[in-house]
């Protein structure tokens, strides 16, 4: 039997819309609007499309938001600048600088400039490390918008093995962080694997939950997955194009042959990705709220 698809396309609509409601409510009861800017460096065609759906969303909720585009030769003293200049604005509520930043700018410098209780984005090393004593602020888009797909599929986390392929900042090491927590939607045993790992079927093979952010496509074959697995393939490849020119996707999991194995399994595109704008717009929300005392 085919497996059930988590639609994460569906999901962040579920979630927009209560978004929305909050957004309302917080102007007509406390006079308090969320706000977003985002730094866009340069114009990477991918940046500049990436940081185009997060002002989309964020206008379509309501939040007071600016899109700030500078030049790909600003000094690092000038960009460090301009954050310090969003930390201070009692307007703003989330600051997102968009990365990849142009050499010459010390990317981990930028991030860390962000006031942490700006980070929106979750990482900065004030707010990961609240996350591994189980005290975030701001969870990471991408891990948030996984737990939120697994919480809202009827998923239970509790007890369950979890294994999740790659141990990257962005989703690997954050999202065994939150799984392994005393908390609703975690509470699981987590085991990580990565390019080091000696048999990497093993592991996966034992798996009631796979989460899969290995950056290779369809590097999880059917033979790797038990029967009944819950599997969030995190992924996103570009495997050339389709007959109208666009380009073609796949995940890190082999969808087709694994989603008659598995219990339930994400899509892609149309899982985890439509996930990660959508809880930058979760936490932006939270931190209008706690700036305005209301939290």
């Amino acid at each position: 039997m085919a497996a059930k698809i988590i639609s994460g396309t569906e999901v962040a609509k579920q979630i927009r819309a209560e978004l929305k409601d909050e957004v309302s409510e917080l102007k007509e009861k406390h006079d308090v609007v969320p706000g977003l800017v985002t730094i866009l460096v340069g114009e990477n065609p991918a940046s500049i499309s990436y940081v185009t759906g997060k002002q989309k969303t964020s206008k379509e909720l309501g939040f007071h938001s600016i899109q700030d585009n500078q030049p790909d030769d600003i000094s690092e003293e000038k960009l460090l600048g301009l954050i310090d200049q969003y930390n201070k604005d009692p307007k703003i509520h989330g600051i997102l600088v968009q990365l990849p930043l142009p050499k010459g700018i010390n990317e981990t410098k930028v991030l860390y400039a962000i006031d942490p209780a700006k980070d929106v984005d979750g990482f900065h090393p004030v707010n990961l490390g609240k996350l591994m004593i189980g005290e975030a602020d701001y969870l990471p888009c991408t891990p948030a918008g996984i737990q939120q797909l697994l919480m809202r599929s009827g998923t239970d986390t509790n007890g369950a093995e979890v294994v999740v392929v790659g141990r990257s900042n962005i989703v690997g090491k954050p999202v065994a962080n939150m799984l392994l927590q005393k908390q609703e939607g975690a509470n699981a045993t987590v085991t990580v694997c990565h390019t080091r790992t000696k048999d990497m079927a093993a592991h996966t093979k034992r798996a009631d939950i796979l989460i899969v952010a290995a950056g290779k496509p369809k590097a999880i074959t059917a033979d790797m997955v038990k029967d009944g697995a819950v599997v969030i393939d995190v992924g996103v490849n570009r495997i050339g194009k389709t007959a109208s020119g666009k380009a073609k996707l796949c995940g890190d999991v082999d969808f087709d042959a694994v989603k008659e194995k598995a219990a339930a399994i994400t899509p892609v595109p149309g899982g985890v990705g439509p996930m990660t704008i959508t809880m930058l717009m979760m936490n932006t929300v939270k931190s209008a709220k706690v700036h305005a005392g209301l939290i």
